[in-house]
């Protein structure tokens, strides 16, 4: 790169884009913003935005020293592993999705650890957070920046945290979320029961109750206590080879979580739940505030569009080296990643530009014909006059 823009000063060139990513103090959410409007409005005349998907992703490295490398859970390598990790949120059409928001996950043993800290000029005012945490924070700052609104999608990771959950609700949000079998909710139909009366004297009981036989109950267990007509045979949408389908359930439902400390019990929602044919058990729950009208197979549509961050990563990392940043510092982590979060949106641009059928290959372009007397390199020549 340094050469092609200055060749007769290449080392300065790369030092001076060395500096650019590394130390220059230009702000990643404001090149951030400017990517986002360039890109959404060629990404809406698609399609109007449909979610917003919160994801995050690792990077594999060796040693303690670049900022946030510890040992965690690592979704490139399926297990634990000496990492770091990154936080995202994406807008995405039916057909396109942008990153929009991108932090680094900052462990609270490097929180905490102020040499490090230094070492790797992590801000003063970075705190340590939770991933979910993270994620409300962009969510917010994308409501606050009035960015056109989607149903929010997320693995179980976040959607088993009822802080996060909570915070979309309060934001007006809807949400499609992944959550563990062991979550417990009320099945269909009940509730905790309201506060018990004590008497006239003192100020009157305002938590909610559960007893012994009044309980709520596992996903897994009202899942497995479904009758099997409750399952249907939906197919959610064509993939490269097949058509995508499994077997699903969904009723209303209320979480359970500590509502014995509330005064008022949780609302009721969906919850789904995935059952392929022949595994022993569902492998897949759902929470969800869609409306109670939505229908089972728009419920499973929503639910299954977080695939399209896979691709987004996939590109991003492989095609513009999202996870070739060597540097250690934090500004240099995320300069980094905007860089290429930019050149992703250009390329998302592009493909916008034209209809599906034009992204698919099929752009009626038409382009001249070499002159009859080309001759491509090294092939035979006019044979000689007589």
């Amino acid at each position: 790169m340094a050469a092609r823009l200055d060749p007769n000063n290449i080392q300065p060139m790369r030092q001076s884009l060395h500096h650019l990513v590394a130390k220059a103090p230009w702000s990643d959410e404001v090149l951030l913003e400017q990517v986002r409007n360039y890109v959404l409005p060629t990404m809406q005349k698609q399609g109007p935005v449909v979610a917003w998907i919160v994801d995050d992703t690792g990077f594999p490295k060796k040693g303690k020293h670049s900022v946030g490398v510890t040992r965690q859970y690592c979704g490139q390598v399926g297990k634990q592993e000496n990492c770091r990790v990154a936080v995202s949120l994406s807008v995405a059409t039916w057909s396109s999705s942008l990153p929009i928001g991108y932090r680094l996950y900052l462990p609270k043993e490097w929180a905490e650890d102020g040499e490090r800290r230094e070492k790797t000029e992590v801000p003063e005012e970075v705190e340590f957070q939770t991933k979910p945490d993270i994620a409300l924070d962009q969510i917010r700052a994308a409501v606050t920046e009035r960015v056109a609104h989607g149903v929010v999608l997320a693995d179980a990771a976040y959607g088993i945290n009822t802080e996060f959950r909570d915070g979309l609700t309060e934001l007006g949000l809807p949400y499609v979320v992944g959550v563990q079998s062991s979550m417990t909710v009320w099945e269909p139909g009940k509730r905790p029961l309201p506060a018990k009366p004590r008497g006239k004297m003192g100020r009157p009981p305002r938590l909610l109750q559960r007893t012994t036989d009044h309980q709520p109950v596992s996903v897994r267990q009202l899942a497995m206590s479904l009758p099997s007509t409750a399952l249907q045979e939906i197919t959610w949408r064509e993939g490269t080879d097949r058509k995508l389908r499994s077997r699903f359930a969904a009723v209303r439902v209320r979480a359970a979580h500590r509502d014995y400390e509330k005064a008022e019990p949780h609302a009721e929602e969906w919850l789904l739940i995935e059952w392929p044919r022949g595994e022993a058990e569902p492998t897949k729950y759902w929470m969800s505030t869609l409306p109670p009208n939505t229908r089972l197979k728009a419920l499973i549509k929503m639910a299954k569009h977080r695939w399209i961050i896979e691709r987004d990563y996939e590109e991003l990392k492989q095609e513009l080296g999202l996870g070739h940043f060597e540097g250690r510092n934090w500004r240099g982590f995320h300069h980094h990643a905007t860089l290429c979060i930019a050149a992703y949106g250009f390329l998302v641009a592009e493909r916008n530009r034209f209809s599906p059928s034009a992204r698919a290959g099929h752009l009626g372009f038409t382009a001249r014909g070499p002159s009859r007397d080309f001759r491509p390199r090294g092939s035979p020549g006019p044979p000689r006059a007589a």
